[in-house]
């Protein structure tokens, strides 16, 4: 094994067990940590900058294609996911999904950047300033807002290697649906992101030069592999310790952690 490879496994095992714990410790999608520590990573092995960030992107995708259905199982036995809800959003979520990955394709390592950074503000905000009674519509919008906004949030999310969560739980709470369907619901919406998008940066990297060591595309392998059994394994930890903490102070310093994140991304891509 080369070094390279082995610095990577390393790298990827860190982050993995890292980004399951938060993810279980404050009910946000892994790809929120799983990219900045994936870019970190690259970065340091000295991957070319040009598909640095599309193969942190990329990678995080590809590991949420089972997270996201192993999510969406656990919610349906419970009996918490509105189907009428994701038979409607799903196909334009997906369509949006299958833009993002395109689109991602075709630009350079600062739009990435610029969007992660930008779009984690925005979870960081959501996150420490959001109170879980907001309401701004009485129901979830039909017709082509509906069309629209499911497509935004396939685009974006597909564009900052995240799952449905981040964005799709907002949407409907602000819409009048319980938290708790919201959540469930959205982990469908993460099903129908993670796997065309995933597969379109597979296919939007293949050839590109400067990938990393085991790369198909813009995934890289031993991330795939390694970061769905460790982010699996470390999340119900989190889990557990957060039903002993105070949630919403840990929210706020959490939402001040991913702002900062968010700030060292925009530096990154200006500088």
């Amino acid at each position: 094994m080369s070094a390279e490879v082995a610095w990577l496994i390393a790298g990827m095992c860190a982050a993995g067990l890292f980004a399951g714990f938060i993810g279980g410790l404050f009910g946000v999608g892994g790809g929120t940590v799983v990219v900045p520590a994936l870019y970190a990573v690259f970065t340091l092995l000295g991957v070319d900058e040009s598909v640095r960030m599309h193969v942190a992107v990329g990678t995080s995708l590809s590991t949420i294609v089972s997270t996201s259905w192993r999510s969406l199982m656990a919610h349906t036995k419970a009996g918490a996911v509105d189907f009428e809800v994701l038979k409607a959003w799903a196909p334009w979520i997906s369509l949006g999904a299958i833009a993002g990955a395109v689109l991602a394709g075709l630009v350079n390592a600062q739009v990435l950047l610029l969007v992660f950074g930008g779009g984690l503000l925005l979870v960081a905000a959501q996150m420490g300033l959001a109170r879980p009674d907001w309401r701004w519509f009485a129901a979830l919008p039909t017709g082509a807002g509906r069309a629209a906004i499911a497509a935004a949030i396939g685009l974006l999310s597909a564009l900052m290697g995240i799952g449905g969560g981040a964005f799709g739980v907002t949407t409907m709470t602000l819409c009048g649906r319980p938290i708790h369907q919201a959540v469930a619901t959205a982990s469908g919406f993460g099903a129908a992101i993670a796997l065309p998008a995933a597969l379109g940066y597979v296919t939007m990297g293949w050839g590109r030069e400067g990938l990393p060591a085991w790369s198909v595309g813009f995934v890289s392998l031993p991330g795939f592999a390694l970061l769905a059994a460790l982010t699996a394994l470390t999340a119900p930890l989190g889990a557990r310790l957060a039903h002993s903490l105070p949630q919403q102070a840990l929210k706020r310093a959490f939402a001040m952690f991913l702002a900062l994140v968010a700030a060292n991304m925009l530096r990154e891509a200006f500088s």
